[in-house]
């Protein structure tokens, strides 16, 4: 009897799909156990996971999309923009004067002054505005900044995300679900 003689790279390529199953799922799961406390009984869905595709925006209103994305840019250790982005969105809520003072200095000292542990790439100008504003600071001291960093984010990281294999088997993984539950 002929011996069956399988080529290696179709071997490798059942390999991978199976390693990327694996992965997709275990991502998955990562993601629903973070919010699994919260009193919602929201899940991932691929609905939602299809919608991220639209939009920065929409990306980032979803909580499962945040904490996916954030997790994408902590893998390329570039997660420097989506913090920052997200720590001015806190700032703008502050309503005590002490404590915008005190949280723009430290936003500063963080992540805009040059050599700064977390420093965003934003130009001189800039960064020289947010030095002198700091002094008596206001809830749009940061905004020139923070729109800066969201473009930054909406031309270059959002779209390696779309492109990565994480959300790309993370939505073969809510369609195979979908198929095998409808």
């Amino acid at each position: 009897m002929p011996r069956l003689i399988v080529p290696a790279h179709f071997i490798m390529d059942r390999d991978d799909r199976k390693r990327n199953k694996n992965i997709g799922k275990n991502f998955m799961c990562r993601l629903q156990c973070m919010f699994s406390h919260s009193s919602s009984s929201e899940r991932l869905t691929l609905e939602d996971t299809q919608q991220w595709s639209q939009s920065l925006e929409r990306l980032l209103d979803s909580k499962y999309g945040l904490a996916a994305f954030r997790n994408f840019l902590k893998s390329e250790y570039s997660d420097e923009n989506i913090e920052f982005w997200l720590t001015c969105e806190d700032y703008k809520k502050i309503k005590s004067s002490f404590r915008m003072a005190s949280k723009a200095k430290k936003i500063y000292e963080q992540f805009v002054k040059a050599e700064s542990p977390k420093e965003i790439n934003i130009d001189y100008h800039t960064r020289e505005q947010i030095k002198r504003s700091v002094k008596s600071p206001t809830v749009h001291c940061f905004d020139d900044a923070q729109k800066m960093v969201y473009g930054l984010m909406e031309r270059d990281s959002y779209p390696r995300f779309l492109r990565s294999d994480v959300y790309r088997i993370l939505l073969e993984n809510l369609s195979a679900d979908d198929a095998t539950k409808g």
